[in-house]
């Protein structure tokens, strides 16, 4: 696992899902061609974000060639029984970790076939969550060769911290996509 030093955002200003931010346009556009270019596929396993990765893929046009599905899993058993993350490590170190987004990409990229797995986990407040502060996220993708990690720490309202995970999880796929096809 190759974790990423922590980013900081105010993220207020993201518009998802159906576009509106040129960025996050720019981002999904270019991860789907990277996917497509080599026939691959992905897949989402979502916490905090309850879908909204899924839903901006989904406004992709010819996202159908690449896409899998996705999971909501929300409660944290369902991170084991949905995603594959180990009973075990959710006992450990609990829903928001880096080792459990990372179990969360991995899961979910072989459960649902795919080539690459996204995984989003974290608090999205107001309140914290077993001693979590607000706006604490990882983000994961994992692909064939490598899985990586990177913990946010988001300001803003639970709005906010949830479009700023949908984003850093995107670039992040599209940076782990863009380093395999050297």
């Amino acid at each position: 696992m190759t974790s990423e030093p922590a980013a900081s955002a105010a993220t207020g200003d993201a518009t998802l899902p159906g576009g509106g931010d040129n960025g996050l346009e720019q981002v999904l556009h270019r991860l789907v061609e990277l996917i497509k270019l080599r026939g691959e596929t992905l897949a989402t396993a979502e916490s905090l974000t309850g879908g909204l990765v899924g839903a901006a893929l989904t406004d992709v046009p010819g996202v159908s060639a690449i896409y899998r599905g996705g999971v909501i899993v929300y409660a944290t058993e369902l991170k084991a029984k949905l995603a594959g993350v180990p009973e075990d490590l959710l006992a450990a170190v609990g829903p928001v970790h880096p080792d459990t987004a990372a179990a969360l990409a991995s899961g979910v990229r072989e459960r649902l076939d795919a080539t690459y797995g996204l995984a989003t986990t974290g608090v999205a407040g107001p309140d914290p969550q077993a001693g979590v502060a607000a706006g604490t996220v990882y983000v994961a993708a994992a692909g064939p060769g490598s899985v990586q990690v990177r913990k946010l720490q988001l300001s803003g309202d639970r709005a906010a911290i949830r479009r700023g995970s949908v984003q850093a999880v995107l670039e992040l796929a599209a940076t782990l996509v863009a380093e395999d096809l050297d």
